[in-house]
């Protein structure tokens, strides 16, 4: 339990907002600083909203450092945010997510693709800097599917 009061108040940009988690099975390691949420699992606190079918929460000294949303092939891993000094929503799937705490990035692999207003980004794998609004993209592994993108100027 201390772990997911660290992570209310430590790990994400709106630390004051509480934190709801939602999982049909809940397994909390301390020792390992180890969460791990499966069966149509959610989290959302304030504009942040992360939801796959298993969601790992990594912890060092009761402070988070990483956040891991698998998805299936059928259900992608689902990421939105509320970014600062933007109107509209990032809002993301891919099979994978990483959420790079301290870094302030999000990685997102297979079948990635990521929204930021009215621009829009696909492919193997997606990084996404959220203080610099940097993206960068490339084509998955097998070269199978390449980068696209779409931009509203």
């Amino acid at each position: 339990m201390m772990l997911l009061l660290s992570f209310a108040s430590h790990a994400l940009p709106e630390k004051r907002a509480p934190m709801n988690v939602k999982a049909h099975t809940v397994v909390i390691d301390e020792r390992l600083g180890l969460s791990t949420y499966t069966g149509n699992a959610s989290i959302t606190q304030g504009s942040l909203a992360v939801s796959a079918e298993k969601i790992q929460i990594f912890s060092k000294k009761q402070v988070i450092t990483k956040v891991i949303a698998t998805g299936t092939k059928k259900k992608l891993a689902h990421y939105q945010q509320n970014q600062p000094n933007r109107a509209n929503f990032v809002e993301a799937v891919a099979q994978k997510i990483v959420y790079f705490i301290d870094k302030q990035q999000v990685r997102l692999e297979g079948e990635a693709h990521l929204t930021q207003g009215f621009e829009s980004f696909s492919g193997g794998v997606l990084d996404y800097d959220i203080k610099e609004e940097r993206i960068i993209a490339n084509k998955s592994k097998d070269g199978t599917r390449r980068v696209r993108f779409k931009i509203k100027l």
